[in-house]
């Protein structure tokens, strides 16, 4: 039984195995242990029925049957493609996606193949995958080099790239707007800014919205940062500086992620001796961690598992020949209010 071996190789129980793979909960296990549960799974190719596992017996080296339907149908291989981030550790949003992806793919009888981390070039294969998904914006030059070794592709991005592949999306530059209105019903008007600013549409975002509510930039606020949360409390770090020296003022931050928030509430609760006020601080994702944070974070909801879901859907269809042309789907976000904003006294 594939749930026992993935448990003796994890040293949990069965029942924790079984909870984490169809994921039950976030809290159901530890990250540490979920992640181990996770790489088993890959290692021995868990496949969650009996019908889809005798067909990947069936399809194995030697086989009569390899590469028939049966059933349930024919094992499916995908490539997952990360094209922001070096590392699924360097970003939780994007490791929880990954997470999100593999569930779905699990559902469908379809195994990850390989996980290539690229961001200009790509020099690994495709041509053993039935599909690939790439995770975060890419540029022309990595598309066309995956398009040409794969016609079976899917981009989750925060927005439409205008390629001509399929594309599953939450707009980046709505969910801004959606936390600076909020910001801005709770009175602040000197909003600073951390995070990428370069083609960022959540910057973009956080500059429309002070033009369209008439209020004047201030570029002493905007701290133009690589989005870790090393790189959020350095640029915090200026900020409360110039504040305390009275060379710039603002009474709430709006982080680029929530990587970069949860590094300036660290930063807060470290120097709210020297902080005379309430700084409200709002982001973009919901990450797990941003649950745990003291206050808790108030942020953007990107929906991770509608995205991972219609993505998986969309290559499935197109790999058996369902559509042609490129299909665009947009899934809406939704803000999260916890206890990290305040109104303005």
């Amino acid at each position: 039984m594939s749930l026992k071996k993935i448990a003796e190789m994890t040293s949990v129980s069965v029942s924790t195995v079984s909870r984490v793979l169809n994921n039950a909960s976030p809290t159901c296990a530890s990250v540490q242990t979920r992640d181990k549960i996770w790489e088993a799974a890959r290692e021995i190719g868990y496949i969650p029925n009996e019908a889809a596992r005798q067909l990947k017996k069936a399809g194995s080296p030697g086989s009569s049957l390899a590469g028939t339907a049966s059933g349930t149908g024919t094992i499916r291989h995908v490539t997952i493609i990360l094209a922001r981030v070096a590392s699924l550790d360097d970003d939780p949003f994007f490791a929880e996606l990954f997470r999100s992806l593999e569930i779905e793919l699990m559902k469908q009888n379809t195994l990850i193949d390989q996980v290539i981390y690229a961001e200009e070039s790509l020099k690994e294969t495709l041509s053993g995958s039935d599909g690939v998904i790439i995770l975060g914006r890419c540029s022309e030059k990595l598309l066309a080099e995956i398009t040409a070794r794969n016609k079976s592709v899917v981009g989750i991005w925060r927005n439409t790239m205008n390629f001509n592949v399929d594309e599953v999306i939450c707009d980046g530059e709505r969910a801004a707007e959606m936390a600076m209105a909020h910001l801005l019903s709770l009175g602040h008007s000197r909003i600073a800014y951390i995070g990428d600013c370069s083609y960022e549409s959540r910057y973009v975002g956080y500059c429309n919205t002070l033009i369209q509510n008439h209020i004047s930039m201030n570029y002493h606020l905007i701290r133009q940062t690589n989005q870790t949360k090393e790189a959020a409390q350095a640029a915090f770090s200026e900020l409360l500086e110039a504040k305390s020296s009275g060379r710039s003022d603002f009474t709430a931050v709006f982080c680029a992620n929530d990587v970069t928030a949860i590094g300036v509430l660290e930063i807060l609760k470290k120097e709210k001796k020297k902080i005379r006020e309430s700084i409200s601080v709002i982001s973009i994702d919901d990450i797990e961690q941003s649950q745990t944070t003291r206050p808790y974070l108030t942020t953007i909801h990107i929906p991770r598992e509608e995205m991972a879901h219609m993505a998986v859907m969309l290559l499935l269809d197109r790999m058996q020949g369902g559509h042609r042309e490129a299909v665009r789907i947009v899934l809406p976000c939704r803000i999260i209010e916890r206890e990290s904003c305040y109104k303005v006294l």
